[in-house]
């Protein structure tokens, strides 16, 4: 099943960057975010997130760890999600996107699949999960 929504950032807290740093071209960055969700995709999230970013050249990658609560098609639960993507500027590319096995609780337990994020022109940020619920 998909399961389509919007979502928009209500918090990004930089942290720390674990010691030692190794310099290179595109500087590492570490923070957490809050996110909330509407649509069939309906909820909130916690999120670990890494970037190596250049701002400069508007190029660079992350990856990024979310614990999301609420639900999918009215299906109420918890579970993991990991993605991350790359970008030369305007483009997304090498994106991945993962439900983490055996991470589902309550309606969403046995959740598995993948899904995506996208950005579009006015800045509306798309999420969406192919699942499936089961063992």
């Amino acid at each position: 099943m998909r399961a389509s929504g919007t979502f928009t950032v209500a918090d990004f807290t930089p942290a720390p960057v674990p010691s030692p740093p190794v310099e290179t071209a595109a500087p590492v960055g570490v923070a957490t975010m809050t996110k909330s969700f509407e649509g069939e995709v309906a909820g909130r999230s916690a999120t670990l997130f890494t970037a190596a970013y250049d701002q400069s050249t508007a190029t660079g990658t992350y990856v990024a760890m979310e614990s999301f609560e609420g639900s999918l098609h009215g299906r109420a639960g918890s579970f993991n999600f990991a993605h991350a993507a790359s970008t030369r500027g305007e483009s997304r590319e090498n994106e991945y996107f993962a439900v983490v096995p055996g991470s589902g609780t309550g309606e969403l337990t046995g959740i598995s699949g993948a899904g995506g994020i996208a950005v579009d022109a006015d800045g509306t940020h798309r999420i969406w999960f192919d699942y499936r619920l089961g063992h």
